[in-house]
């Protein structure tokens, strides 16, 4: 029985120097990619190449129609997947009936959050590009990429809402509140910090994406801005931004990690960094907003 026991815990010390090995190699791996963007870009990254448009001059060539093109892309799709998304999700978890119907709804959203990019970037060329017509604009990325997101928005309001004890709901049915008025006052508030670091960390996946935007034909090269969504005139607001080509970082990084020339590799490094920081500082605030609800929350 004694010998047992030491078996077990040497394969139990053994799983866990093993787990520690696999995760000091990633840290150190990751480390290492990080600090050779850094040593190769960060001199690049000024005044200039962020007001700058691409160029056949690397000294010249800046990331200006990029980042814009990224915003307004991430816009249309926060626009489109955020309503979308946590609204299935409180249907799924508190209206829908379990049945076998449900059951299968469930099962293709958790397998749509999976799937390769690239696959939503062809369904989107079928649907949004040809067979609605919408052309490759801003528009089609937004949906695009909303599309992409939305499996992991949906899953993480269910969560989030699963979460909470179910003595609130009973409570609030207690004092008389319907359903509706349960998950706007309670349930809604309770599971927000979730929530909300689940369609943070959604849109920080989605704004390094590449494939699907390649898919449904984004340029590489854009020396223009979108056209502005402030008139001078009436109605004053603009939306013919919508139908703009775009490009955005990944595939401007892209572009210029494709060309012979060493100097545009250094700008290269240097649109990485900055997407990395982008990111960076998204996941960062959805780890506030985290700590801040929890921090809130007395249950």
């Amino acid at each position: 029985m004694q010998q047992e026991v030491r078996n077990r815990k040497r394969k139990d010390l053994i799983f866990a120097l093993a787990g520690l090995f696999s995760l000091v190699f990633a840290i150190c791996t990751l480390l290492v990619l990080v600090l050779d963007l850094w040593t190769t870009g960060f001199g690049r990254i000024d005044y200039n190449f962020l007001t700058s448009f691409p160029s056949r001059f690397p000294a010249k060539a800046g990331i200006l129609s990029a980042w814009v093109g990224s915003l307004c892309v991430m816009l249309v799709t926060a626009f489109v997947a955020i309503p979308i998304g946590i609204a299935a999700g409180v249907y799924l978890e508190e209206y829908a009936p379990k049945n076998w119907l449900t059951t299968i709804i469930e099962l293709n959203i958790t397998n749509l959050a999976g799937i390769p990019s690239i696959t939503f970037g062809l369904m989107a060329l079928g649907l949004f590009v040809y067979k609605l017509q919408l052309g490759q604009s801003i528009l089609t990325a937004g949906l695009t990429l909303a599309l992409l997101i939305l499996p992991i928005i949906i899953v993480t309001t269910r969560e989030s809402i699963r979460a909470i004890p179910g003595t609130i709901r009973e409570a609030a049915y207690a004092m008389g509140a319907s359903k509706w008025q349960m998950i706007q006052h309670h349930l809604l508030p309770y599971s927000a910090g979730g929530i909300i670091t689940g369609v943070i960390i959604s849109l920080s996946r989605a704004i390094g994406e590449t494939a699907p935007l390649i898919t449904i034909g984004a340029l590489t090269f854009i020396a223009f801005l979108p056209t502005s969504p402030i008139l001078h005139e009436a109605p004053f607001i603009s939306f013919q931004w919508l139908k703009d080509s775009f490009t955005v970082l990944p595939i401007q990084m892209f572009n210029w990690v494709s060309r012979p020339q060493a100097e545009f590799h250094v700008n290269a490094a240097a649109t990485g960094l900055i997407l990395l920081l982008l990111t960076l500082v998204m996941n960062g605030i959805a780890i506030a907003i985290r700590y801040r609800f929890r921090k809130k929350i007395k249950w």
